[in-house]
């Protein structure tokens, strides 16, 4: 065997090995997530609203569901701006339309308030630059805009404010499971209490945002509500 050939062979077998021990981790992982789950949320009982109640507000004949999973400026509210703007300008009332943006895996974000913002420095995790100062942004720059903070290009300055969705009869839900997940491994890597860091960003979830038992039960669910899917990002 030649040394080419011997490489080539190494780097499979590294690979492969690499791969299994990946496999071996998830395993692991999927074995002991539910019983960790089932310890912070037994039966699904959140704070806050029944989520099934918090499904029977969708109204109207045209209804969507934005399945946002990953942070993207302000295209995931964005969509549900333009949704109802151009509902309105095809002779749509806003009593007619129900939004449902749900945030999940890495697009939670958008449901903390400030604090959780500056404190966890989720400014440099999702990439979002606060337009005031340039850098990381140390807050919820969606939470509450200014007027004129945002603009889509072709279009101008757009209500894209989580607060002025809301006013619109957009409904915001947020993934538990990522929640509990993402708590735990920003403990990992701060070196602080896991339970501690989780409760304190559940405590930061904006107020009217619904908290989900999970992403895709909320996306399941919206739809079984006659919601249409889009992809939010």
């Amino acid at each position: 065997m030649n040394s080419k050939d011997h490489q080539s062979t190494t780097n499979r077998r590294d690979f492969l090995g690499t791969l299994a021990m990946g496999a071996g981790a998830l395993t692991m992982a999927s074995l002991a997530f539910p019983a960790k789950l089932a310890a912070h949320s037994p039966n699904f009982n959140l704070p806050g609203e029944d989520p099934e109640e918090w499904l029977n507000k969708i109204k109207g004949k045209h209804r969507v569901v934005f399945d946002v999973t990953e942070p993207n400026g302000i295209m995931p509210l964005a969509w549900p701006r333009v949704f109802l703007m151009t509902n309105r300008q095809t002779g749509a009332d806003l009593n007619e339309c129900t939004a449902v943006v749900i945030l999940r895996h890495e697009a939670i974000p958008y449901a903390f308030n400030d604090s959780v913002w500056k404190k966890y420095k989720l400014g440099d995790a999702t990439k979002i630059n606060d337009p005031k100062t340039g850098a990381p942004a140390a807050r919820n720059i969606f939470s509450k805009p200014a007027e004129g903070d945002f603009a889509i290009p072709g279009i101008g300055n757009v209500k894209v404010g989580i607060n002025e969705l809301m006013a619109d009869g957009v409904m915001f839900g947020v993934c538990s499971v990522a929640i509990l997940v993402n708590s735990h491994v920003i403990a990992q890597k701060m070196n602080m209490d896991a339970d501690t860091v989780h409760k304190d960003i559940l405590a930061g979830v904006l107020p009217g945002i619904q908290l989900l038992p999970s992403g895709v039960w909320g996306v399941g669910r919206a739809q079984e509500h006659n919601c249409n899917y889009c992809i939010g990002g």
